[in-house]
């Protein structure tokens, strides 16, 4: 049959034609996402007018009509912007509190220490990542202890000989042997354990207890470290200190916690259930100060516990229970079917749950977990009710020196420290997000 005499075929592709210039670009991004509608345009409009309304005399404050430069308070007594210069003569004490001046090279180091072990940890790509987590939890925690309060920690009693004890080159030189060789062997135990992983109850307790044996010796000996007491700490260091020990203590208690809600045994799930409902009742406020004030009245005379030790364990206690809240919404999340095929796997309760159950559930309480911790974060702030003096306390003090004391000052310092604190929270937010999007198998 003939092809009508009008049709037409074409025997090359046509080459493809640029887009729009309208739908591409930032122009594209505008109209898709600012002026899709006529709505949409009016909305756009008027926050970005509000936005620049409100923005416009925080940037003049801040930045224009900032005093950056000064000795004393004649430097922003008449002065119609934020006094920076302020903040410049007391970021050591925001920084470190009354920690001694000539002994802030130890807080140095633990901050040091810290970045060099945590930034190879949060980046994926990073190998030896089991290497690293048994140095941040079983190597910094007692190398942070030994610095920021000096060791010498009377616990290990007459089992270290007197000669050892009394000041002379020998006692530190064989101190410090006596640490190199442990340091060295705890990383060859380290690199095992990363090779061949532990198994069985039996050798897991025993490298605990001796890793509680030597902690124990370690803080008791002396390094000639001044002693300085928590009451001098003060600044972003106890800022730190709480927050990362409320972390890393509240994680593994709130898994513990929600699985023993979840359990079939009555007695377990009772305890749990009565732990999380009594601290999650009560505010932080509150703990805190039955921890400094409360307890001391019901343990014998003479005994007594530091009082940033008192408010650590009370922060760890109470933000496990919301933690364990978290994960068992994961737990809870995870369908059936993942319990019923481990079990015909053979695996027991433990097995199933950390190979299992625990990482899926884990991986969906992220977003709950982030804000549970940066809710710790800023709620640091709290522990000056029992006389510490955190990054935000140490400026409310500082803002009332005569030597400073301007109608400026305090607002300059809390607009420093709500910066300060938006940069750390900012900071777990995104990297949250990346380690969801990342462990995100669902849209893969």
């Amino acid at each position: 049959m003939n092809a009508p005499a009008n049709s037409f075929v074409r025997n090359a592709l046509i080459e493809p034609q640029a887009a729009p210039r309208n739908t591409v670009g930032i122009t594209g991004w505008m109209r898709q996402n600012l002026f899709s509608s006529p709505l949409n345009g009016v909305m756009t409009v008027l926050i970005l007018a509000f936005i620049v309304w409100m923005v416009t005399p925080f940037i003049r404050f801040t930045l224009v009509n900032a005093v950056w430069e000064g000795a004393d308070r004649s430097a922003c007594a008449t002065a119609t912007g934020a006094c920076w210069a302020y903040v410049k003569a007391y970021l050591p004490q925001f920084v470190y509190g009354r920690y001694p001046a000539a002994e802030r090279w130890r807080v140095d180091i633990v901050f040091l220490l810290l970045v060099v072990g945590l930034v190879p940890m949060l980046i994926p790509r990073v190998p030896y990542k089991r290497l690293n987590a048994l140095f941040l939890i079983g190597v910094f925690p007692i190398v942070a202890f030994i610095l920021l309060t000096g060791g010498h920690v009377r616990l290990a009693g007459n089992l270290i000989p007197s000669s050892l004890m009394a000041p002379s080159p020998l006692r530190f030189a064989v101190q410090y042997a006596i640490i190199a060789a442990l340091i060295i062997g705890g990383l060859a135990l380290f690199a095992k354990l990363a090779e061949r992983p532990v198994k069985g109850s039996g050798t897991t307790a025993s490298i605990i207890l001796g890793y509680i044996a030597v902690v124990l010796f370690l803080v008791s000996l002396d390094f000639g470290l001044v002693p300085v007491e928590t009451a001098n700490w003060g600044g972003l260091l106890v800022t730190l200190v709480v927050a990362i020990t409320g972390m890393v203590a509240a994680l593994p208690l709130g898994i513990l916690l929600a699985l023993g809600r979840r359990s079939n045994m009555p007695v377990v799930k009772l305890a749990s259930t009565i732990f999380i409902e009594v601290w999650r009742g009560v505010p932080l406020i509150t703990v805190l100060f039955m921890a400094s004030v409360m307890l001391p009245l019901f343990l014998p005379d003479g005994v007594t516990f530091d009082k940033l030790l008192r408010a650590l364990i009370g922060v760890a206690l109470f933000q496990a229970a919301y933690m364990a809240e978290t994960i068992r919404g994961g737990l809870q999340a995870i369908p059936r079917g993942q319990y019923e095929g481990a079990m015909a796997l053979g695996l027991g309760y433990w097995q199933m749950m950390r190979q299992i159950v625990l990482p899926q559930a884990l991986r969906i309480s992220i977003p709950g977990i982030v804000g549970s911790f940066i809710s710790l974060f800023k709620d640091t702030t709290l522990v000056i009710i029992i006389g510490l003096y955190d990054f935000l306390g140490q400026i409310q003090a500082s803002a009332n020196d005569a030597k400073w004391a301007s109608p400026v000052t305090g607002l300059t310092g809390y607009i420093f420290a709500a910066m300060v604190f938006w940069a750390f929270c900012f900071a777990m937010s995104r990297y949250a997000a990346f380690t969801e999007r990342r462990l995100d198998r669902g849209r893969r």
